[in-house]
């Protein structure tokens, strides 16, 4: 051994002891290496869910990088014989020529540690909004959703955004707690529709496409109320009445997952077109401008009166220049 040492030396015009130390480092690396292959293998053989192999992955290689860290820093800063110190006098400096890279290695711990999200979930942070695909030590990377698609869908980008944005901005997630959302369809009908018989319709639409959820959702809300101030007293599909320019507006107020609402909005207004096509005193409403006459309406009594002026009243042709 110290023979094949003397002439690497020699081949390298090193000494001893750093020839020494570059075979320790390349030895470390090579078997944490190995060893990082052999466990994403095992774990590739057991399960073909995606999202617990990328865990694993993750996770193995984050341990693998920490702990060779930690061994070539043994390895070539001598007099530190305290783990504790070198991480400590590292640390600080490293924090002192790299601020953001530091802010985000700090965040990448807060996620890991807290969890305000993980891959796979539905997030809003700042202005942009998407899926988590990949968390990595100083950068997370996100599937946008929205922007100019409409009802949360892919827009088919992928943004990278720092983690330190998740102690400077707003931060919401969609699968968290509650894990569903309420979302509402709007439906206007004309004044002249029967809206009690639309009203009626709509509930019953909403029924049956939403109602199941109706019963998981409370589970959720159980959960969640263990762990925030999260209630909710209903959580049925309802239809709300209001009075807008055009006509009558009723909106149906229904629950559904994050990633099914377009989904779940076609399957109604679907129906719904379906249902109203059967009706002949239900009809949509829209900006128009019409003429009534009243006689033709079957209103004659419905004419603005001539109110008479008050007695005593001066009449003006009357009055004379002095």
């Amino acid at each position: 051994m110290n023979r094949l040492l003397e002439q690497l030396s020699e081949i390298l015009s090193l000494d001893l002891e750093t020839t020494n130390k570059i075979l320790v480092s390349l030895i470390v690396i090579l078997v944490f290496g190995v060893l990082r292959l052999l466990v994403l293998r095992v774990v590739n053989k057991k399960t073909d869910d995606v999202r617990i192999r990328y865990n694993w992955r993750k996770s193995i290689t984050y341990i693998v990088v920490i702990f060779t860290i930690l061994i070539l820093g043994r390895v070539w800063i001598t007099g530190f014989q305290s783990i504790a110190t070198y991480l400590g006098l590292l640390s600080a400096g490293v924090a002192i020529a790299l601020r953001d890279p530091i802010v985000n290695l700090a965040a990448w711990a807060f996620i890991i540690w807290r969890r305000p999200f993980t891959v796979g979930d539905r997030i809003e942070i700042g202005t942009y909004k998407g899926d988590v695909i990949d968390l990595r030590i100083f950068q997370f990377t996100l599937m946008e959703i929205g922007n100019w698609v409409h009802a949360d869908q892919s827009t088919g980008r992928v943004i990278k955004i720092p983690n330190g944005k998740v102690f400077t901005e707003m931060l919401a997630n969609y699968s968290k707690g509650f894990r569903y959302i309420w979302n509402e369809i709007p439906v206007l009908i004309t004044f002249e529709s029967n809206w009690n018989k639309a009203k009626e319709i709509l509930a019953e639409i909403a029924k049956q496409n939403a109602e199941h959820l109706t019963e998981k959702a409370a589970k959720r809300v159980k959960e969640a109320s263990a762990q925030m101030m999260v209630f909710y007293t209903t959580l049925t599909p309802i239809v709300y009445t209001s009075v807008k320019d055009c006509g009558v507006l009723l909106t149906i107020r229904y629950l559904c997952k994050p990633r099914e609402r377009r989904g779940s909005e076609e399957r109604m207004w679907e129906d719904v077109l379906t249902r109203f096509a059967e009706c002949d005193d239900i009809d949509f409403a829209y900006p128009t401008v019409r003429r009534y006459s009243n006689q033709q309406e079957g209103k004659p009594k419905a004419r603005a009166k001539i109110i008479p002026p008050p007695p005593n009243t001066p009449n003006i042709s009357d009055e004379t220049e002095d």
